[in-house]
């Protein structure tokens, strides 16, 4: 990995690792409400 140098680099690194939260993020919701849905159905 390249040292990051500037506030460029830095901002740009800093928003692809916050996007690729949101997208685990919006995967794992649906996945984790599905599971709490099914949990209470007997």
């Amino acid at each position: 990995m390249d040292n990051i140098v500037t506030l460029h680099q830095f901002m740009l690194n800093t928003k692809n690792v916050i996007y690729i939260l949101i997208v685990m993020g919006l995967v794992a919701f649906p996945a984790f409400w599905y599971f709490l849905n099914e949990r209470d159905k007997d």
